[in-house]
């Protein structure tokens, strides 16, 4: 199982880039301890792939366009195929983890066209309106369905007949999160094109941070006027392009900080944080730390034992 404290993003697209993902049989399992994420979050993203998940301890709260699902210990669930998401630990909870299994849904459908797709997979996938499903323990179907997941987490990749037995127990989840997602998949809700839009957005300002932009650039990006690009930013990740562009420079400030030797000030001017006094003046504001004191915290943390 992979050990994940970061994610990258594909070239082009900025979905996520999943590592070690074999197209042969499209799968990955990996373990999350989301307070060694920088910020303590995972930021926003997507992937085709579907995304079933068990909370091993603390609390994470999963966002979504829709808004906000809260889990804690012990419940679970299903992010939808490209539904954009977040996430992060409740504030005041130390030590959340995550277990994931991130897999392409031919695993179980099979070829495309497919009656297993066309009857138990594309109802789920193509329901726009699903962007998250609940597993939770007070519930006995659902109990169920979390025992199983736990279970699957333990499948030794050294095991007899592995990818055998893991996409059987795979199908068994999807066809019981196809009960539990009944109701919500009857409620009426076509796709909403803004997520789309944001999206074309967020690829801009992945791609050209380190350079001078304007709302005008950003909105461009996706066709819309810059009022519209304000309202889908404020409707599918609660905060407005700006906020957005300010927070994806310090993430990249972060991981540079923690991963390099490079000097802070070329830091700043690389990330699209101007001058070493106004870096560190927005870095601390929203860090709490100095640059500097972030860089010994993090580059010192195998030997010093800090997270």
């Amino acid at each position: 199982m992979e050990n994940v404290h970061s994610i990258q993003y594909k070239f082009g697209s900025k979905e996520e880039q999943l590592p070690n993902f074999n197209q042969a049989f499209p799968y990955i399992a990996s373990y999350a301890e989301l307070d060694k994420f920088i910020g303590r979050q995972v930021p926003w993203h997507w992937h085709k792939e579907v995304e079933l998940f068990f909370i091993e301890s603390g609390v994470l709260e999963y966002y979504t366009p829709r808004g906000k699902t809260v889990f804690p210990a012990g419940s679970g669930g299903l992010v939808n195929s490209n539904v954009l998401h977040m996430t992060k630990p409740q504030d005041g909870v130390i030590n959340t983890t995550q277990q994931e299994h991130i897999f392409n849904t031919s695993i179980i459908g099979g070829q495309q066209g497919s009656i297993f797709e066309q009857k138990y997979v594309t109802p789920l996938t193509a329901a726009s309106q699903i962007e998250i499903i609940g597993l939770h323990p007070q519930s006995a179907k659902e109990a169920e369905l979390l025992e199983l997941l736990k279970l699957s987490f333990k499948l030794s990749k050294e095991a007899h007949s592995y990818e055998m037995k893991l996409r059987n127990m795979l199908t068994e989840i999807w066809c019981g999160l196809l009960d539990v997602s009944e109701d919500l998949r009857s409620i009426e809700g076509g796709k909403d094109k803004s997520c789309d839009k944001v999206k074309m957005m967020l690829i801009y300002i992945h791609e050209h941070f380190t350079e001078k932009i304007t709302i005008a650039k950003i909105a461009a990006a996706a066709y819309v006027s810059q009022r519209e690009c304000f309202r889908v930013f404020r409707k599918n990740l609660h905060m407005t392009p700006a906020e957005y562009l300010t927070d994806y420079r310090l993430r990249q400030s972060c991981h540079l900080l923690a991963e390099s030797n490079q000097p802070i000030t070329e830091i700043g001017h690389a990330c699209g944080l101007g001058s070493s006094s106004y870096f560190g003046k927005v870095f601390r504001d929203a860090i709490g730390k100095s640059p500097m004191e972030y860089r010994n915290k993090w580059q010192n943390r195998d030997t010093s034992g800090q997270k």
